[in-house]
């Protein structure tokens, strides 16, 4: 199952390598933070691109306003979204 991970920081990336080392296969989204060496994760170009390549899509942003505009802005992830997906914010 793919896994797709958006907001890699401080809580973000133990959460990301935790679901990795399980077995699960991590899509992200590079923004602010840079990919840990340690954790194998695919790296695409948008939150939409994020989506179109997971079957389940975790936000772990700092605040509202960037939830909203990762999940609803240009290219968000919800454009990405088709049936059956879920989307996960513990923002």
């Amino acid at each position: 199952m793919k896994i797709g991970f958006i907001g890699l920081g401080v809580m973000g990336a133990p959460m990301a390598r935790h679901l990795a080392d399980a077995g699960y296969e991590i899509v992200t989204v590079l923004n602010r933070s840079p990919l840990p060496k340690d954790l194998q994760a695919s790296v695409v170009a948008s939150p939409a691109e994020v989506a179109r390549a997971s079957e389940i899509v975790i936000t772990m942003l700092p605040d509202t306003p960037d939830v909203e505009r990762v999940l609803l802005g240009q290219n968000g992830a919800l454009e990405g979204l088709s049936a059956g997906k879920l989307v996960i914010d513990m923002s």
